[in-house]
């Protein structure tokens, strides 16, 4: 038994964390990019064939101008053959993650970067912030990092009003297996009347409407209250604020898991929150948003220092709790985990046109190619 037992454990650590899988159908395809590359080559040997006469009629601008054309399309469509040539889909493996990793699980540092509350609204951010902070992962293992660009006082009073309202919000989501984990989000999409935990939901809704309403009037003001101002000490660092572009450090610790008041309504501790606004003066470039991220990594390996960083814009939001450990699935693989260090997650859009004419959707490289 003791032999089985070990041959089976031995088993279960050579199984891989995620599976590749090469796509059907790609012998027609290759058949099919074999015609396609013929009638590039007629293209191009029509338009030789005619350079002479071109010349002659005084045409040769013309001419000139659909040959470069022509030869960018078959530049253009050789560089897409690397794609559909050989597709590989990658699935990763999150229960053999969790069966073989749980107690070991890096420490992950989550950034978020926001840089102008009026075009980033801070509801919208701290929405971003809720739904990482929401991750099914272990909560004393996660740090989610904020960086404010424009140093605003309105945006940190939202992240005071989120770091209360993720007291409520954390469990609700791990409760009810809620997703998206966004609240807004979720919201939108919810009916309250079909719900099976109608008074629970009733009442963390609540909780968020007036988190929001609050937040929302410092949005419409420019500005914080002056009761809020008084009711905590952290707005102190304001007092020497110039500009966005002209400002000292400001850094605050909203919640750290050493300090007690830092668990939710089920005693469970959070993850650390962090607000970051870098040091600014107008006559030293500040690289825009390399420039906050080395900010934070600076001040994230002074506090939490995780092994992995996942990078975030603060108009996005999670729509899928298990998106640290599928990641981790690459990175933590035994045989091809060192050899990987990004892993790119595709972007899904809510508020595309009726036909999409922009293509924002991305319909193009993440369902065709």
């Amino acid at each position: 038994e003791q032999v089985e037992q070990s041959s089976l454990m031995a088993k279960e650590e050579c199984y891989p964390l995620f599976e590749t899988r090469k796509a059907t159908g790609r012998f027609m395809y290759i058949i099919f990019s074999f015609s396609v590359f013929v009638g590039i080559c007629s293209i191009w040997i029509y338009r030789l064939s005619y350079i002479s006469k071109e010349f002659e009629d005084g045409n040769w601008i013309v001419w000139i101008g659909l040959l470069f054309s022509e030869l960018w399309f078959g530049f253009y469509w050789l560089l897409r053959q690397n794609l559909r040539w050989n597709p590989i889909f990658r699935q990763p493996l999150p229960q053999v993650l969790s069966q073989r990793y749980e107690k070991v699980l890096p420490k992950v540092d989550i950034f978020v970067c926001t840089a102008d509350p009026e075009i980033e609204p801070p509801i919208m951010v701290i929405n971003t912030v809720l739904s990482v902070m929401a991750y099914d992962y272990p909560t004393e293992k996660l740090s989610v990092y904020l960086s404010d660009d424009a140093g605003s006082d309105v945006t940190f009073y939202a992240m005071l009003e989120a770091s209360q309202f993720a007291k409520h919000w954390l469990p609700f989501c791990k409760r009810f297996k809620v997703e998206p984990r966004s609240p807004n989000a979720y919201f939108k999409t919810l009916d309250t009347t079909n719900s099976n935990n109608g008074k629970e939901l009733l009442a963390i809704k609540k909780l968020y409407q007036e988190m929001e309403s609050r937040v929302e009037k410092a949005s419409k003001l420019g500005k914080v209250r002056e009761e809020d101002y008084s009711n905590y000490k952290g707005f102190s660092q304001w007092d020497s604020y110039s500009s966005k572009r002209d400002h000292d450090t400001i850094l605050h610790i909203l919640l750290h898991r050493n300090d007690l008041n830092a668990r939710d309504e089920d005693g469970i501790v959070m993850p650390a929150l962090v607000y970051l606004a870098r040091e600014k003066r107008p006559h030293f470039p500040h690289n825009f948003k390399a420039g906050a991220m080395n900010s934070l990594i600076r001040v994230s390996s002074m506090i939490s220092n995780g092994k992995i960083i996942l990078n975030v814009d603060c108009d996005m939001y999670s729509n899928n709790p298990q998106s640290l450990r599928d990641a981790l699935c690459f990175f933590m693989d035994e045989d091809k985990g060192h050899e990987i260090a990004f892993v790119q997650a595709p972007q899904n859009f809510e508020n595309l046109t009726k036909n999409d004419i922009y293509s924002g959707a991305f319909l193009i490289p993440y369902e065709v190619n």
